[in-house]
């Protein structure tokens, strides 16, 4: 099952994405986290196309090609998401599965347009707000990133030597899992070519964009969501706060034993199979 690449015009450019599976199948919107983009779950989409959807991955703003200017607000960065999904989709409400970054937008995009979502996946991050509510000492020690990133010279660090910063990431937040040659090549030629955008995320999401996002994401979420963690995140700890106040539709948590931070990326076919058996 081959994807091609697409391209989206919205009120922020033209945004790129990988698009394949079934024509007349569920519409299933796959958003990326950090660092990485839509080549490097190419299996995962596969897998989603075989089990009767019509998936799109897009670079999200600040990847290449996609555009890289911001800002990056969470409010910004989910009005894209539902930009893709009105143009993308306009007839019927989609399934929306997002990692990481990913993650947060769509925990946004479900509180913000939840008259175009039909459900949600998200993969290896809590809700937001669970998330800053009370973190764990383990979590602090794990965020030292999202700390270092506000420094104006952490982007020539993350560049330097190859992007051996990122290779680094990846290798402490999933320790099983190793990047093929050619797929590693290639997210790192995207993130050169977009830094320090990816960056600018974090940057966005302090102090007053964690007022902004508290207050548009308090609201409860409506439509059955599907949450996915790796128990050897060593990146973004499962939650073990009660939370279940957060989703008034039918909520799901689970922890998969013997995953990273990458769950998708790691265990394509397994982590389709799990959202295809949840959605039935």
């Amino acid at each position: 099952m081959e994807f091609q690449h697409a391209t989206f015009d919205l009120p922020h450019g033209t945004f790129h994405a990988l698009q394949g599976g079934d024509p007349e199948g569920r519409p299933t919107l796959v958003l990326h986290g950090f660092p990485d983009h839509p080549p490097t779950a190419t299996p995962f989409l596969v897998e989603l196309g075989r089990r009767g959807r019509h998936v799109a991955a897009p670079w999200l703003r600040g990847y290449a090609p996609s555009p890289t200017a911001g800002p990056f607000d969470i409010g910004s960065l989910t009005s894209d998401v539902i930009a893709l999904i009105d143009r993308w989709s306009p007839e019927r409400p989609v399934e929306l599965v997002g990692h990481d970054w990913g993650a947060v937008l769509t925990y946004s995009a479900c509180v913000t347009a939840p008259e175009r979502i039909e459900r949600a996946v998200t993969l290896a991050f809590p809700h937001p707000l669970t998330f800053l509510g009370r973190p764990r000492p383990a979590q602090l020690r794990l965020s030292w990133y999202m700390a270092f990133f506000q420094l104006p010279g952490s982007g020539l660090v993350v560049k330097a030597r190859d992007l051996a910063f990122i290779d680094r990431l990846w290798r402490q937040w999933s320790p099983g899992l190793t990047l093929d040659p050619g797929r590693r090549e290639e997210l790192h030629v995207c993130l050169r070519e977009s830094m320090p955008a990816p960056l600018e995320y974090y940057r966005g999401f302090l102090r007053p964009g964690i007022i902004r996002a508290s207050r548009s994401m308090s609201r409860p979420i409506t439509m059955p969501l599907l949450q996915l963690h790796g128990a050897d995140d060593r990146c973004i700890l499962p939650p073990t706060v009660d939370d279940r106040h957060r989703f008034t539709g039918p909520h799901t948590l689970e922890v998969v034993p013997d995953i990273g931070h990458f769950p998708h990326i790691e265990a394509p076919e397994a982590i389709a199979e799990r959202i295809a058996a949840w959605a039935e």
